[in-house]
């Protein structure tokens, strides 16, 4: 056989496995809601822990804490929840156990925004370390302190408030990362590297209260120029494929207090289909 023969069947049989893997990373979900179904396709290629999480809760395959008792249990998460909040022009949010926007599933998980960079070594001194470090070792070892009732590393505790009175990271400037890595037990650190997806309309995203605190809230982008200030920040894990029209309707809704849909819009059920 020809060496050109050859090379083009491998290629051929790559594309394959390849066009294979991805459609095996991706899942439709329908998600019925009081207002209509909205039909997503979530990519475990772009968040593959977001969309296991996801589905996990969805389908009841995940243990979770149940807020309103306190115990681990296992059930369809989503079924019965509300959209608690809802913005014009801009999104719809729901997965709040406790239809407030505090609630969630008992624990947190990381951001999956970025690729990973470069693993950081030696002395802090730029912002892009520094965010890095701040993300991936303070806020997770102050999270298990808090979490654990345990008193957090004093040194520590004051740079992380030092950062968090001047909004800036410049207080970490010149500390070196083996301080961070022993005080926090933590693994090596990376830097960011390329942005994975973008917050754009359609797309479904974690919501969260800061860096790598994702639980079960997630949100639908209503903005047809999408949400650039959000890139970074939020996970997305897929995207609606058909049932906007539904998205627009519950955006629509009249709104109170806290953008809080004055008649509750529900969601009856969240399953992947085959």
């Amino acid at each position: 056989m020809k060496l050109k023969t050859i090379l083009f069947m491998a290629f051929i049989l790559l594309f394959t496995l390849n066009c294979s893997s991805q459609e095996a990373n991706t899942v439709k979900v329908l998600m019925r809601t009081s207002m209509g179904d909205i039909e997503l396709e979530l990519d475990r290629n772009m968040a593959p822990i977001t969309v296991d999480n996801f589905v996990g809760l969805a389908m009841g395959t995940k243990e979770f804490t149940d807020p309103n008792t306190g115990t681990l249990t296992t059930r369809n998460f989503y079924d019965g929840l509300i959209f608690h909040r809802v913005i014009k022009d801009f999104m719809i949010q729901g997965g709040c156990p406790l239809g407030n926007g505090t609630g969630g599933p008992g624990y947190r998980f990381e951001d999956e925004t970025y690729t990973r960079g470069e693993q950081i070594t030696g002395v802090i001194n730029n912002e892009q370390s520094a965010y890095a470090v701040y993300s991936q070792m303070i806020i997770p070892y102050l999270q298990s302190t808090q979490s654990n009732g345990e008193e957090p590393n004093a040194e520590l505790l004051e740079i992380a408030m030092q950062c968090q009175q001047e909004q800036s990271f410049s207080p970490m400037y010149g500390r070196d990362v083996a301080f961070f890595e022993s005080v926090t037990g933590s693994e090596p650190v990376y830097t960011q590297g390329e942005l994975i997806a973008t917050v754009d309309y359609g797309t479904i995203a974690m919501a969260n209260s800061g860096p790598n605190t994702n639980g079960s809230q997630f949100f639908i982008v209503t903005n047809r120029e999408g949400t650039p200030w959000l890139n970074g920040r939020h996970t997305v894990f897929g995207r609606v494929t058909k049932g906007m029209e539904v998205v627009h309707a519950i955006e629509d809704v009249e709104k109170g207090a806290n953008d809080r849909p004055q008649t509750e819009v529900r969601i009856i059920s969240v399953r992947v289909e085959d």
